[in-house]
This record gives C-alpha cells, structure tokens and sequence, in this order.
C-alpha cells in the first residue's frame, strides 16, 4: 500500500478522525505538566531572575513557529510536484498555526528583552528575521483570501512559501550567521556550555513536546475543516450548475 493512500481525503478524514483526540488529550497533558513543573516547581535564574521562567511559553512557541513553515514547504513541493490537494490544503491550515505561534513568540520575547536590555525591541538579526517571518505568514494568508480560483491560490501561495523559507532558516541560524546581535543563542544545543541548567531544561523540554503534538492536532483539525469546505463549495456549486 503506498503511502499517498492515507493522503486520499476520504481515508485521511477516517485516520485522523481517530488520531486528533489522542493528539489533543496527550498535548493538553504535556503543556500543563511542564508549564506546572516550570513556572511553580524550579528556582528563578541567578542571573535573569524569574523571568527566565518565559522560556516555557516563548522557546516553544518559536520553535513551532519556524517549523510550521517547514512543513509548509514540504507540503508544497508536493503540490507543485504531485498537485495533491490535501497537502496544500494542509499547508494552508499549518499556516493558521504558524502564524499564531509567531505571534505569541514575538511578544513574549518583548516581554522577555524589556527586562533583560532594557527595551521592547531592538533590530537585533534573529528578532529581524523572525519579524519578516511573521510577514510572510500575514502574506501567505492573504494570498489565499485574494485569489478565488484554489489552484491558482495554491500555486502562488506555494512559491511564497519557498521564497519565506529562507527567512525560516535565518529565524533559526541568524546567531549562527551573525556574531552579533543581544538575542542570545539556542537555548537547547548539542553544545552542553549553551544549554539552560537541567533544572529548567527538563520541564522545557516536556513543554515543547507537548507544543508539538498540540500543532499536529491543531494542523490536522484545520486540514479537516479545509477538506469540508472544499466539498462543501463543491456541493454548492454543482447546484449552481443543475
């Protein structure tokens, strides 16, 4: 059986049909546990104070943000390569997402810096970078609105992805690139002098996990609502036409 199976929107709806209440109930878990463990169960930080607590909220939500898009992109190579309708429109309702997670990233890293360099904002590369990102997202979605054939839509908004895609990869690398810059570097590294203390590591890494499986169900509930209203529209207009 190939894979593109599952991918048939009749059997896609029957699958995550199942899988959507496990995702939710699992991601729900998850978040309350490290948030908990988090913010009431570690020490403030001898240096930031109990503001380094915002990582549980601002580090995850950053992450989802950036890999939102990558799963846009690779959804649409596979439009423009298969022209399979379910991917783009899982595209589409990862952007809903994406755009959401980029948002919350944003103001809890200004929430985060006020305190930290003395201001809301600075022009800083990966807070730059991550700001177009943003654009990009308010850009795909207004693709989408603006063109009512969906093919077309799906086209354009598919090339909009690849040309936002590097600004997906200097969000994540912008320090890597940049010697530069006050945001400070990954807060979870392969390097061991660049990671937080286990002590926050820990409830951080069960808080992403469970933002990750919260996008998934998110992703999948809206991929679902977009194969409705296609058929739907469909409905619609073969009533149209007898």
């Amino acid at each position: 059986m190939s894979i593109w199976e599952y991918a048939n929107p009749r059997k896609f709806m029957g699958w995550t049909g199942r899988l959507v209440p496990v995702f939710v109930v699992l991601a729900a878990v998850l978040i309350g546990v490290g948030l908990t463990w988090g913010f009431f169960f570690t020490p403030d930080d001898y240096r930031m104070g109990a503001t380094v607590k915002i990582i549980y909220i601002h580090v995850p939500s950053a992450m989802m943000a950036i890999n939102a898009w990558v799963m846009m992109l690779v959804a649409s190579l596979i439009w423009i390569v298969r022209r399979h309708h379910v991917s783009v429109l899982a595209a589409r309702a990862a952007a809903g997402v994406g755009v959401t997670m980029t948002l919350i990233a944003l103001i809890t890293g200004a929430i985060w810096g006020q305190p930290m360099w003395g201001t809301w904002w600075a022009w800083d590369p990966r807070l730059t970078s991550f700001l177009i990102l943003f654009l990009f997202y308010l850009g795909y979605l207004a693709l989408w609105q603006a063109i009512d054939d969906p093919d077309t839509a799906a086209d354009l908004t598919s090339v909009l992805c690849l040309v936002g895609s590097v600004f997906a990869v200097l969000s994540r690398y912008a320090v890597n690139f940049w010697n530069q810059g006050l945001h400070q570097g990954a807060s979870l590294s392969l390097d061991k002098e660049e990671n937080v203390a286990d002590v926050f590591w820990q409830p951080l890494v069960v808080t992403m996990v469970g933002f990750g499986l919260l996008f998934v169900a998110l992703v999948l509930i809206r991929t679902r609502t977009e194969i409705r209203a296609r058929r739907l529209h469909a409905l619609e207009a073969r009533e149209r036409m007898g």
